[in-house]
């Protein structure tokens, strides 16, 4: 039930601007990260009764009044003096004097390596870039390479550890995640998944994939340096010739089944040795490029939610989807017509360093191009061979089946909101994710005639291996703003007041969340305490309430980038939407999702009812003489 939280991604909204393309240092800062890392302060645990009366605040407009006061009875036996409450609120505490994190290793567990379904749209967020100017192999390649070399780039200052400190709010944010996204890799169990790093054992190779064939592309010389991208073209060509035919089987379609069938199929396909190394050589690899054909014609109004899909998920067994390896933490993707982004496995990192990544890697491809490299002997790129047996070859098919009927199910609307960016809410002093909530609560209020438990991620990264909580978006001060804003009995100034305190308090409820004082975590951290000194688990856990608050309808996440482009991942209920939306001055990139099988949802009409939204509210600030500050 908890693992519903982690298909989400990092709100960064708060942090400095970066300046993007730095020098990379020659000189490495040692033991620089690990002084940083002592520097920051542990996650704290919030008090109990706290949490407890915040708990019954963020259950009012979601539940109804016979359940909350069912809940309010549990809470008050749940913090009773002496109590269980009190017992696991303690044993949480000394947990947060003995581990350098109270929460991180079993948030990990919890919300990704113990989640069974398909990483692919129900955990592994997607990434739409700008479509890139070329429209061939030859163009293809030549930005491939300047991909991979804009990422070795980025890794210098990983590994040189100069990579420069972001802050929050003037306060130092944890970098660890940096160090987690490379060379690292999600691996397949019966019950509980795990991440392999092997960033120590400093590999040298990234994995290419084209027409569903692995290599193992070597990018670094002898002497530590790294290829250049004219050596990266070269390389990248002779990928292509040896991999022209695509008759064979797909094996990294495989990594898009329910994890339970995964781990099956992945012990199957390691007995054999020469197998076993090929998926070894993927996973200790730097990261993955996958090299694909074009995506489907389509309009010009859908083509950047057809490139979703392809990132998401790769369309289908007759398009990308086993062009991919997706427990590879990170990969990148770049079609032959110009469609280009990421995919990226969830559990070693949030968005913030991804972000921070692509930014740069896409400035870096602007640069002018160098002048020729001179000669030098290249080592063929060693293709990864794989021996299909027929066992396999069924599973091969099994996930060919699952993955159609989730490509068919899920749909996934990029919409470019052009009217305003930020600019509008700046200007009336209001926080631009907190109007951009209200419009969500709005539009979805005005679709079902009610409100819903809606998820956001803030992140923790003030604190030391900080990863996100939840702010809830939808409030009392909230629901009392959407419930007024169609209604023709209220004055405009009424209105404005209401959308004045909604947005205030959904920006209080951030504070609250990056200062580790939110709700989720602490929940979360209690009803593992109990699991983990074998005490029952409280009846709180059990509420028809609690069931409520998890089951959220509006999986949210701004991620910004000064990249124009936009993430985008799956709704993690059924009846449910993931939006992933990211600011720019003058617009605003979204990605709506919702599933074909649920009759109620539907990813077109909620963006439609979004834009109506944020209109709507834009006029209503502008007729109104007060809001005009």
């Amino acid at each position: 039930m908890w693992g519903i939280c982690c298909r989400t991604v990092v709100k960064v909204g708060m942090a400095k601007p970066r300046h993007l393309v730095k020098p990379v240092s020659a000189t490495r800062v040692a033991g620089r990260y690990l002084t940083h890392q002592k520097g920051l302060p542990g996650l704290p645990v919030p008090p109990l009764q706290q949490t407890c009366e915040r708990y019954i605040s963020a259950l009012e407009p979601i539940v109804e009044v016979d359940e909350l006061t069912h809940t309010k009875e549990l809470l008050d036996d749940f913090q009773k003096a002496g109590g269980l409450g009190e017992r696991l609120q303690s044993g949480l505490e000394k947990r947060s004097h003995n581990t350098e994190n109270w929460l991180s290793e079993w948030w990990v567990q919890v919300a990704y390596l113990d989640y069974r379904m398909p990483v692919i749209v129900h955990s592994s967020p997607g990434l739409v870039l700008p479509r890139m100017n070329f429209s061939d192999k030859q163009g293809q390649i030549r930005f491939a390479a300047k991909l991979i070399a804009g990422v070795l780039d980025f890794k210098t200052m990983i590994d040189n550890e100069t990579l420069p400190v972001e802050y929050l709010g003037g306060k130092p944010l944890c970098m660890n995640q940096y160090y987690e996204v490379l060379s690292s890799c999600r691996i397949p169990g019966l019950k509980r998944d795990s991440v392999v790093n092997h960033a120590k054992s400093l590999p040298k190779h990234i994995t290419v994939v084209h027409n569903f064939q692995f290599f193992v592309l070597d990018v670094y010389h002898s002497d530590g340096s790294p290829l250049t991208a004219d050596q990266l073209c070269v390389q990248l060509e002779r990928i292509c010739r040896a991999s022209a035919e695509s008759s064979v089987d797909p094996v990294g379609i495989l990594t898009t089944q329910h994890r339970d069938s995964w781990a099956k199929s992945y012990l199957n396909l390691i007995k054999d040795k020469t197998n076993k190394e090929s998926v070894l050589a993927i996973q200790r690899s730097i990261f993955t490029l996958c090299l694909d054909g074009a995506v489907p014609q389509v309009s010009d109004d859908m083509y950047r939610s057809c490139v979703a899909v392809q990132m998401l998920h790769g369309g289908g067994s007759q398009w990308n989807s086993g062009n991919r390896w997706f427990d590879k933490t990170l990969q990148f993707i770049v079609g032959e017509d110009g469609t280009c982004g990421a995919n990226y496995e969830h559990a070693p990192a949030e968005g913030p360093p991804i972000v921070a990544l692509i930014d740069h890697v896409v400035e870096y491809t602007k640069k002018t191009e160098m002048v020729g490299s001179p000669t030098v002997p290249l080592s063929m790129p060693q293709k990864l061979h794989f021996n299909i047996t027929p066992e396999i070859k069924n599973h091969i098919e099994e996930a060919k089946h699952s993955m159609n009927v989730l490509a068919e199910d899920l749909d996934m609307r990029v919409m470019v909101f052009r009217h305003f960016g930020k600019n509008v809410p700046k200007a009336h002093k209001m926080s631009p994710d907190a109007f951009i909530q209200m419009a969500l609560q709005l539009a979805y209020y005005r679709m079902y005639q009610r409100c819903c438990a809606t998820y956001e991620s803030a992140s923790l990264r003030m604190y030391r291996l900080g990863r996100t909580d939840t702010i809830r978006s939808a409030s009392s001060a909230s629901a009392s703003f959407v419930r007024a804003f169609d209604d023709p009995s209220k004055q405009n100034t009424e209105k404005v007041e209401l959308m004045e305190k909604a947005v205030k308090a959904h920006r209080q409820y951030t504070d609250t969340a990056i200062s580790g004082q939110a709700i989720d975590r602490h929940l979360l951290g209690l009803k593992m305490q109990a699991l983990e000194e074998k005490l029952p688990v409280p009846d709180i856990f059990k509420d028809v309430a609690f069931a409520k608050a998890l089951h959220y309808q509006l999986s949210t996440s701004q991620v910004p980038s000064k990249t124009d482009c936009v993430m985008c991942f799956g709704p993690v209920v059924p009846n449910g939407y993931g939006v992933c939306y990211n600011p720019m001055i003058n617009h605003i990139n979204f990605a709506v999702s919702s599933f074909n099988s649920c009759e109620e949802t539907n990813a077109g009409q909620l963006a439609q009812a979004v834009e109506g939204a944020l209109l709507d509210m834009r006029t209503l600030l502008e007729q109104t003489p007060r809001a005009k500050l």
